[in-house]
């Protein structure tokens, strides 16, 4: 396996482990509050509408030429990655709340038994919910395999790092019938938005024709060097966040 499939793997995987835990804490709160049946259909439904999705713009994407695809793959990962990347830094600088899945789970189940109880028809509120949270949660899995899949020309492996991560997290899921709150889920974030950051910027260089010293070795300075820069960020806002506090005692 050479150096991009690896990172290929293993950012798809991390990214879509985030994306898994937070649409299992919806489907939980629903399904432990309101009942299995149609929480369960609710994420039937959203898988097949995800797997659709791929399969249409799956191809679309591979036939582009290589030089338009990687120039449109990395803009997307850019910004895609800079969003994840602001906020784990705004995290990790103390200026953000970390995301808390408890306290997620907390919400969604309060919600769900606040909604009006249906007897034993259909229960609208409970697909809605699951359905909603796979298909939005899933949306940024498929984009995440999609790009990173095409821009590699193997949507395949980055389907099964995928899969792996989901399934991964469903079953840890479901063995403790609990959000898994005890899952590193702000430093995953820090590390996807580092990755997506890093793979957009070495694709879309090379997609507008420049070549990076070493080739692929490039990415091993330049995740990083993102990486360093993202800290260095974070500790200089957490140093500006707390100064005045520290000016005003003394």
């Amino acid at each position: 396996m050479s150096g991009q499939e690896l990172g290929l793997a293993i950012s798809v995987f991390l990214a879509c482990t985030v994306e898994a835990v937070e649409a299992l804490t919806i489907v939980l709160a629903v399904g432990v509050t309101r009942g299995w049946r149609w929480a369960l259909f609710g994420v039937a439904a959203g898988a097949v509408a995800l797997a659709v999705i791929v399969a249409a713009l799956g191809p679309a994407l591979t036939a582009l030429p290589l030089n338009v695809l990687r120039v449109v793959v990395g803009a997307l990962l850019l910004v895609f990655g800079l969003q994840w990347l602001r906020k784990a830094v705004l995290r990790a600088a103390g200026l953000k709340a970390l995301h808390d899945e408890t306290k997620a789970f907390a919400a969604e189940t309060e919600a769900a038994r606040a909604a009006a109880g249906v007897g034993g028809g259909f229960d609208g509120y409970a697909f809605t919910i699951a359905f909603k949270g796979v298909l939005l949660e899933g949306l940024e899995v498929a984009f995440i395999v999609l790009t990173f899949g095409a821009n590699q020309h193997d949507i395949g492996l980055a389907a099964l790092a995928a899969v792996v991560a989901v399934a991964v997290v469903t079953a840890a899921g479901f063995a403790v019938r609990a959000p898994l709150a005890r899952v590193p889920e702000n430093a995953m974030k820090f590390g996807v938005g580092v990755m997506l950051t890093s793979f957009g910027i070495f694709w879309g260089t090379e997609g507008a024709g420049a070549s990076w010293p070493g080739g692929d070795a490039a990415l091993l300075v330049i995740v990083p060097g993102v990486l360093v820069a993202s800290l260095g960020l974070a500790q200089w806002l957490r140093s500006r966040a707390i100064a005045p506090a520290v000016g005003r005692v003394t």
